[in-house]
């Protein structure tokens, strides 16, 4: 008797948009049933690849009624079942795009560990500001460089709603810092998405958010804090080896995985 693969159902956000939840090392990929083409953004593991074509068929959909796939960075857990959708056009920011092209970073590391089971090509390669229309929906490109260089978010206007990757999490939760990423650019990207009116933030990863700006505001203020406390430290230690091995830590490796700031009162 064959073993049957336990599906997560699809969460209806609203109307033609949908989370598929996955388990990790995957991350969540959102459908949007659009007027013209369907789009998902983002594909998660390589080894959630049957669990994600299961979770499309309780929609009555198959791979090849996916138009676009929309990948917000390179690393395997936001790409890895890509290659499953032939048809698809495949789009991610520049910077993301010439790095999944290369095998870099995560892409490399985890290919090694089946995440990623057969190397794939990005037919689009996206700058910031670049509007794609899908009929009853359209993403702009917001490039938000911080967790690595080619992170991207993808904001529908006319709704106010904020696929944000990797960039930000509920609570104010960010991601860690990668080796193409920087604290400096993560404030700057912040800053970027505050200046956007955001109803509902739908992340890569854990729980949706109730309050999107105010989680924004707080985010900033910790990787502010987190700035700034690197700096004191480079000053206090320049020139030394141990400014050069705090430097990488702190800008060129993550963090702590996933950061958190403290607890609101």
């Amino acid at each position: 008797m064959e073993n049957q693969i336990e599906v997560q159902q699809p969460v209806e956000l609203r109307e033609n948009i949908y989370q598929l939840p996955s388990e990790r090392p995957g991350s969540h990929v959102y459908l949007i049933r659009g007027r013209d083409k369907n789009v998902l953004i983002d594909t998660g593991a390589g080894s959630g690849a049957e669990k994600l074509l299961g979770q499309l068929g309780l929609l009555g959909l198959a791979a090849t009624d996916i138009d676009f796939v929309l990948l917000t960075h390179e690393h395997f857990d936001h790409i890895g079942a890509t290659p499953v959708f032939e048809s698809a056009i495949v789009a991610a920011h520049t910077l993301a795009a010439n790095k999944i092209e290369m095998q870099d970073e995560f892409v490399t590391l985890y290919a090694e560990r089946n995440a990623i089971k057969t190397q794939f090509y990005t037919h689009l390669w996206l700058d910031d500001g670049i509007t794609i229309d899908i009929g009853n929906y359209k993403l702009m490109v917001i490039h938000t460089p911080g967790h690595t260089s080619g992170c991207m978010c993808l904001y529908e206007p006319t709704c106010k709603l904020l696929f944000s990757g990797d960039t930000v999490f509920a609570g104010g939760t960010l991601s860690g810092v990668s080796g193409s990423g920087a604290i400096s650019d993560y404030v700057n990207s912040l800053h970027k998405l505050a200046n956007l009116r955001i109803d509902a933030l739908y992340p890569g990863h854990g729980k949706l958010n109730s309050d999107p700006q105010s989680d924004i505001q707080h985010a900033i203020e910790y990787a502010r804090g987190v700035m700034n406390e690197s700096k004191m430290l480079f000053e206090a230690l320049a020139g030394s080896d141990a400014n050069k091995m705090i430097r990488k830590r702190m800008y060129g490796a993550p963090i702590s995985g996933m950061s958190r700031p403290p607890k609101k009162d």
